[in-house]
């Protein structure tokens, strides 16, 4: 028999473990009291690690960097942020060439950094999502340098080795995303492997039932360690056919000036959807979630990601957004598209693959106002937006002016056709200081000039700035359930200038109405048909509006002005 001394404590101690799983589990319930799922409501900031803040001065952001700065994250209005890869990589592509999926790299810090920055994010219900880079590895990861070892080693068929048609002729005729061949001949056996990035990024052979188990344990190892779900990378090309047939040429040429390639035969193929379902069902185990990178030439494509029965994607990127005018006549048509995909629209407008937001849109004048303007538009929208680090500043594009300033191998390789994605991933910019507050060493890219007016520091005392535009603009979110829950129902269909909407949930209505043209306008609005007769309406939040006093019929809107008001 046990005496009470020895007994009791082992008692607290266990009852201190089962306290702790409890909380931890309560930090991370994945749904509120009406069952909407924790990443409906989210709003998802992308950081790029190398870029955030470097906390030991050697001019490359990390992971102790970021955790620095999470009380900034949470006092935004931040409830996941999404850290692209920080895993070992030569970095080649940097970090999308991962060498080890189950450690991070030492520039970025060790595992115990990790494991704090999750810890401190939970403190401030901030959940933390990982890049998952899941078609294609580092050539340098001891699969495939095994693989390449010898056709019979053990890791040969985790990747995707054939002979070729002859002497210095590949097995077919695709080719890499980043220009040349989609294929490397490799010496040592005698066969060429398919890359459909960089040389040094051998695509992963998800026919191997060992590839597709090992990927899954990765998953397993991060969940376990409090990560609340993955951004995948490159989802759609998954899969290639398995008879490598050539693939066809369409019309026209692409950014390399290469004939366009109609990719049936290597991106796409039913196979993925079956991939992702399996993904979704280990995701499930952990209640996390799963963003895809879904580049779809066609926003109707987006419905098949979320599965039949919704049991793929939760959260398919709306990244054809990326590429559309701001005109409200080519935007509602686009969001009735996805509104009505039977999935819960991802919303993006820019990301460190694309020209940031600021510079795309911006005229040269109204820019500060445009980007408030794009702000109320795709964070008001019936779905869940995903933010890029700065972009609540108004960070802008610093390209290289010379090759030899790029950094970015398909610059270097590209120019000047091409020249890389350096511009929209410069330092984020903390102060008007030395190096925008980014590090106290030499950044790895340059910080622009506009870093003088547009950083942290400055925009947080002055009420009219961007970012507190922004922050006003997500505690919205959090306190009108319209906002984030109500339904999407178009207004004035046929205004070429002016892009307005209502979101209802249950008794509340919310209006939207953004200026997307560079003179005053004054919509009229006509609610009757939303049983609306006689409308009140009480300002939320303006840029640039005004409404007439007494029954609401219209809005005076300056160039690229806001309104969002609610009715009742």
């Amino acid at each position: 028999m046990r005496s009470p001394a020895r007994y009791f404590p082992v008692v607290f101690v266990a009852l201190g473990i089962l306290l702790s799983s409890v909380i931890t589990i309560a930090q991370q319930n994945p749904r509120d009291e009406e069952g909407h799922a924790w990443w409906q409501h989210a709003v998802f900031y992308e950081v790029y690690p190398r870029s955030f803040a470097d906390s030991n001065g050697d001019g490359i952001g990390d992971l102790r960097g970021i955790t620095s700065k999470l009380d900034y994250l949470h006092k935004l209005g931040v409830d996941a942020i999404w850290i692209t890869p920080c895993f070992p990589s030569p970095q080649v592509d940097f970090g999308y060439d991962v060498s080890d999926y189950e450690n991070i790299d030492p520039m970025y810090g060790t595992l115990a950094d990790y494991d704090r920055l999750v810890k401190e994010a939970h403190k401030r219900h901030i959940r933390v999502i990982l890049d998952f880079v899941v078609n294609h590895t580092s050539d340098q990861h001891k699969w495939f340098l095994d693989s390449k070892s010898s056709r019979t080693s053990a890791h040969r068929d985790w990747y995707i080795w054939r002979d070729g048609k002859g002497p210095d002729d590949p097995p077919n005729n695709w080719v890499s995303i980043f220009a040349g061949p989609a294929w490397k001949f490799d010496p040592t056996t005698g066969q060429y492997y398919y890359h459909y990035f960089y040389p040094e990024q051998p695509d992963l052979n998800w026919r191997n039932p060992s590839v597709e188990s090992a990927m899954f344990d990765v998953t397993r190892f991060w969940y376990k360690r409090g990560t609340a779900g993955f951004r995948l990378d490159a989802v759609d090309i998954l899969f290639e056919d398995e008879q490598l047939h050539d693939n066809a040429f369409i019309a026209g040429t692409d950014k390399f000036g290469r004939p366009n390639m109609d990719e049936k035969y290597n991106r796409r193929l039913p196979e993925v959807h079956t991939e992702l379902q399996r993904l979704r069902k280990v995701a499930d185990e952990y209640d996390a979630v799963l963003i895809g990178e879904t580049w779809t030439p066609d926003v109707n494509e987006l419905k098949a990601y979320y599965g039949e029965h919704n049991n793929e994607l939760q959260l398919p990127m709306d990244l054809l957004l990326t590429s559309l005018p701001l005109s409200p006549q080519v935007l509602r048509d686009h969001i009735a598209v996805v509104d009505a995909a039977g999935g819960w629209p991802t919303y993006v407008i820019t990301n460190h693959d694309i020209i940031r937001s600021y510079t795309r849109y911006g005229d040269g004048t109204h820019n500060d106002d445009i980007a408030k303007m794009m702000a109320a538009f795709y964070l008001t929208l019936r779905g869940t937006p995903i933010m890029y680090y700065g972009e609540e500043i108004g960070m802008a594009n610093n390209d290289p002016k010379t090759k030899d300033e790029v950094k970015d191998p398909i610059g270097k390789v590209n120019w000047p056709m091409e020249k890389g994605r350096d511009g929209e991933r410069t330092p984020m910019q903390w102060t008007p200081g030395a190096n925008a507050g980014f590090t106290t060493g030499t950044p790895w890219l340059p910080v622009p000039a506009s870093a003088q007016t547009h950083n942290v520091e400055t925009e947080e005392r002055d009420e009219a700035s961007i970012l507190n535009f922004y922050k006003k603009l997500l505690e919205l979110r959090k306190k009108e359930p319209a906002l984030r829950e109500g339904d999407y129902i178009a207004l004035n269909t046929a205004d070429s200038n002016v892009l307005s909407y209502l979101r209802r949930y249950k008794t509340e209505t919310v209006l939207i109405a953004v200026n997307m043209s560079t003179q005053k306008q004054q919509p009229s609005f006509d609610l009757s048909a939303q049983k609306l007769q006689k409308p009140q309406a009480r300002t939320l939040l303006q840029n640039g509006a005004t409404v007439p006093a007494g029954a609401f019929k219209t809005i005076a809107l300056e160039p690229h002005g806001v309104y969002i008001g609610k009715i009742r």
